[in-house]
């Protein structure tokens, strides 16, 4: 009887906790909402996001051809994170947020379960692409020797081994956000970084009993990152504090909510991907002028990393709230906060590429004294630089597009912006031989053509936002 009241109290919490932000997203101030939903990802990304620079900096030390195996890997990395935290985490939050604002709870939970299972199964994929393709995609996009075998090692660590574990937590972490509770999904990432920075330095140089592992040891300690954050959710989502509750005893598998997350995370997963596709395939480009280029363009796309708090932040808190208020059928609320959250992030975007554009060494002197790499680095911030916020708009729209279950306009534009700028820019390199400034303004036309696209929904935003 004292189980079955406990359970009771656990469960009437969790619904009072769902109609709370839904009452915050429906009725609360656009402004300051977003600014709630948004902070906690962003302050806690940037956390995240100087643990990644923390490891560069640190496998700097080992020499230009670690940092061109890491370059090398990046990509295929990021397009993991991008597809799973972005991508198929999207459809999860789009699902989750357009639930909860239509008051259906427990779908909203279920959906939690069905994570786990389509987790699971692109974790198990992803691993096993990792375990067919890497190398070879690597010596593809101009790796050898040295610079190859880290590419290699690297990926085997944290795409072979910790894919499954990743693919989890970043579809859970989606589930949080999609219900409202940020700030939970960013303890997450601080209890991870928490582990991972004095890992990082540990396990790549070695101190006492502990060997040095190199590259590997950076690989090392973002899976023991990720399985800090798996220990903190599970604990989570049993707890009353959490708005959904992780049901062991119910189904796992719904094919109507399952559907529902692939119908958003599909299109949205290949946007994700388009991106990193593009770094992959500029990177093969600028794989023509060497390993010292290879690790020059490779520190300069650290700097959209760096830039992900910011803008994925921004958002997730778009995304919600859009979701949340097209589930309710409020679509000039939904508007109202894209054109908010779009005006916001581009400006701050453009500002950092301005910046960049005009004082390239203020972050590529962070990393490297390489002549070769930092000319690369520079050049590529002076052409793309001044477009961050042209780019940042797409992005947030995107996010917006989400939200409201339509994700088709961000996919064409992202193609878009692949075939032209690397695509196009890899033709160059190849057939017409441009140089690598050549081959930098290819890539800044790529971001140029993809705002079109998407600048019809800025225009036209209720095409954007209407249920699906």
């Amino acid at each position: 009887m004292a189980s079955k009241t406990l359970t009771s109290k656990g469960d009437d919490a969790a619904a009072s906790g769902v109609m709370d932000q839904r009452r915050r997203l429906l009725e609360g101030a656009i402004l300051p909402t977003m600014v709630r939903l948004a902070l906690p990802t962003i302050l806690i990304l940037a956390f995240q996001v100087l643990v990644g620079v923390a490891e560069v900096y640190f496998l700097s030390f080992l020499g230009t051809a670690a940092l061109a195996g890491v370059s090398l890997a990046f990509p295929c990395i990021t397009l993991m994170q991008m597809a799973s935290g972005g991508g198929f985490g999207a459809g999860v939050s789009s699902a989750v947020a357009r639930a909860v604002g239509a008051g259906r709870e427990q779908d909203a939970e279920a959906l939690v379960r069905n994570a786990i299972v389509l987790a699971l199964a692109l974790g198990l994929i992803t691993t096993t692409a990792e375990a067919l393709g890497a190398r070879p995609l690597f010596r593809a996009m101009g790796g050898s020797g040295a610079a190859l075998q880290t590419a290699s090692a690297y990926a085997d660590v944290v795409m072979g081994v910790g894919a499954v574990l990743i693919w989890v937590v970043n579809l859970l972490t989606a589930a949080l956000r999609g219900a409202g509770d940020t700030a939970s999904a960013a303890v997450v990432t601080l209890l991870g970084g928490l582990v991972a920075l004095p890992l990082s330095p540990l396990l790549i140089f070695g101190l006492g009993p502990v060997p040095a592992f190199g590259v590997v040891g950076a690989g090392m300690a973002l899976l023991a990152y990720y399985a800090a954050a798996l220990a903190f959710l599970l604990a989570h989502f049993r707890s009353l504090r959490c708005p959904l509750r992780l049901r062991l005893n119910a189904p796992w598998l719904d094919r109507r909510l399952i559907g529902d997350v692939l119908a958003v995370g599909g299109l949205a997963a290949l946007g994700a991907a388009t991106p990193n596709l593009s770094i992959g395939l500029a990177t093969a480009a600028v794989g023509a002028f060497g390993v010292d280029a290879i690790a020059g363009y490779g520190l300069a796309m650290r700097l959209d990393f760096a830039m992900t708090p910011l803008l994925f932040g921004l958002g997730v808190g778009v995304m919600v709230f859009v979701g949340a208020n097209v589930g309710a059928g409020r679509w000039r609320r939904a508007e109202r906060a894209m054109w908010l959250g779009v005006l916001l992030g581009a400006g701050c975007a453009e500002l950092i590429g301005l910046v960049v554009a005009m004082f390239p060494n203020l972050w590529l002197g962070l990393f490297t004294r390489n002549p070769a790499a930092l000319a690369v680095g520079a050049s590529c911030f002076r052409c793309v630089g001044p477009l961050y916020g042209v780019n940042a708009a797409t992005m947030l729209v995107s996010f917006a597009a989400q939200g409201a279950g339509r994700a088709l306009r961000p996919l064409i534009a992202r193609v878009l912006q692949l075939l032209v700028g690397s695509v196009g820019g890899l033709i160059g390199v190849i057939w017409f031989r441009v140089d690598v400034g050549g081959l930098f303004l290819i890539v800044a036309l790529g971001i140029v053509v993809a705002f079109p696209v998407v600048a019809t929904a800025l225009h036209r935003p209720t095409r954007c936002v209407k249920v699906a």
